[in-house]
């Protein structure tokens, strides 16, 4: 059965969910489905290569509408542009969908279901852990977000969330949803990466002299990029080695912005300077070129709920040293495909050490890496996966 499947996302730009959208929006594509996303804001010069090269068709709605106001409720304003985008799809716009695909804001969900169609939702985690509740003003703000977050969710046809830690975070969140979510771990398009060339990246990295120590990942805070810094000052061998920084950087973000500068004033303080490459929003065949070329992968944010980025360094047979919480515990094996650590600089610094002074073990890990990603999050087992989810959407009509 052919299906005409949209994807509604808020902001179509670079970063794990997009990632996982997109890619599921391809797995369906590969299966005969015909896709497209609309989305409130998609900019060309922040997205991913398949965005924007014709390749999935997106239309862009209600980006005239504030992301916040006056700097502060940043929720209120994506759950408003999000009912913008869902009353465009149901009496607006000329696709006639059998399902939509939703991600990051549930509240669109009940809108959807006056277009007869089937509802997914991905809860990537729970929006209401993301933010703090740590004054009474705040607590009361996001008291009724948090409310509409559970109600909307459970009205979905089907929900899937990215790791089985998300899972147990779920159940005990939304303790009044009755359907049970289905795991769907994330995969990564590997015929993008097998069809990428390899670009020079001798300009960034003299490979001659140095060894590169990898992360791939946005400047927020939630990603501790701090303890990849701080693990250098800890090393013995960094002059022998380049940490590089490599993570989306969107312009219109302001914690992008200030958390960008909050790193490099630490690179400074700590004498870094010659040993640290930042490298804002690389394209994809320079972030697939890096992980080609660097000696393993190091991924520092603690609880994450699934990780993308480790994925990509399997494929690529790159030993990955993560925090041990979350969803890397799920794709990293501790002394297998890699290190699963406490998030301190010393032990990170420990096993870094053990990585790059005996390149045969980074070597080995990478090895085990690339066969536990084929065994268990190739982009196939995905396709299966999300098919499998639309086909029992109309098996049970």
């Amino acid at each position: 059965m052919k299906l005409n499947v949209v994807f509604l996302h808020p902001d179509l730009g670079i970063g794990g969910a997009e990632r996982l959208v997109v890619d599921t929006a391809l797995a369906m594509k590969n299966t005969g489905h015909d896709v497209q996303f609309i989305t409130n804001h998609h900019s060309p010069s922040h997205c991913f290569e398949e965005t924007k090269n014709g390749m999935l068709s997106v239309t862009v709605v209600g980006d005239w509408l504030p992301r916040t106001l006056l700097g502060k409720c940043y929720a209120l304003c994506s759950y408003l542009r999000m009912i913008y985008a869902a009353l465009y799809l149901a009496f607006f716009s000329r696709i006639q969908p059998d399902v939509v695909f939703v991600d990051q804001v549930s509240v669109c969900v009940p809108i959807l279901h006056w277009i007869p169609c089937k509802v997914i939702f991905y809860c990537h985690y729970p929006d209401q852990l993301l933010t703090s509740h740590d004054n009474i003003v705040k607590r009361f703000y996001r008291l009724p977000l948090d409310w509409l977050e559970e109600q909307t969710t459970a009205c979905a046809d089907v929900i899937l969330v990215n790791s089985y830690f998300t899972l147990n975070v779920f159940k005990k969140t939304f303790k009044s949803v009755k359907k049970t979510p289905q795991v769907l771990y994330p995969s990564i398009n590997t015929a993008f990466f097998d069809n990428c060339e390899t670009i020079d990246i001798s300009d960034i990295v003299e490979l001659e002299k140095y060894q590169i120590v990898l992360s791939i990942n946005r400047f927020e805070r939630k990603k501790n990029l701090e303890l990849a810094v701080k693990c250098m000052s800890h090393c013995s061998f960094s002059k022998n080695v380049k940490l590089v920084l490599a993570g989306g950087y969107d312009p219109l973000n302001l914690e992008n912005m200030e958390y960008y500068e909050v790193l490099k004033k630490l690179v400074q303080d700590l004498d870094l300077v010659d040993s640290v490459v930042f490298l804002k929003s690389p394209s994809d065949k320079l972030k697939i070129s890096l992980l080609r070329y660097c000696t393993c992968l190091v991924y520092t944010p603690s609880n994450e709920h699934f990780g993308i980025v480790p994925l990509e360094a399997m494929y690529c047979s790159k030993p990955v040293i993560a925090v041990n919480s979350g969803g890397p515990t799920e794709t990293i094996k501790n002394n297998h495909n890699g290190y699963l650590c406490d998030a301190n600089p010393e032990e990170f610094a420990k096993v870094i050490k053990q990585l790059v002074e005996v390149r045969e073990n980074a070597e080995h890990f990478g090895k085990q890496g690339k066969k536990r990603f084929d065994d268990m999050f190739s982009f196939q087992a995905f396709e299966c996966k999300v098919n499998g989810v639309l086909e029992s959407l109309y098996k049970s009509q």
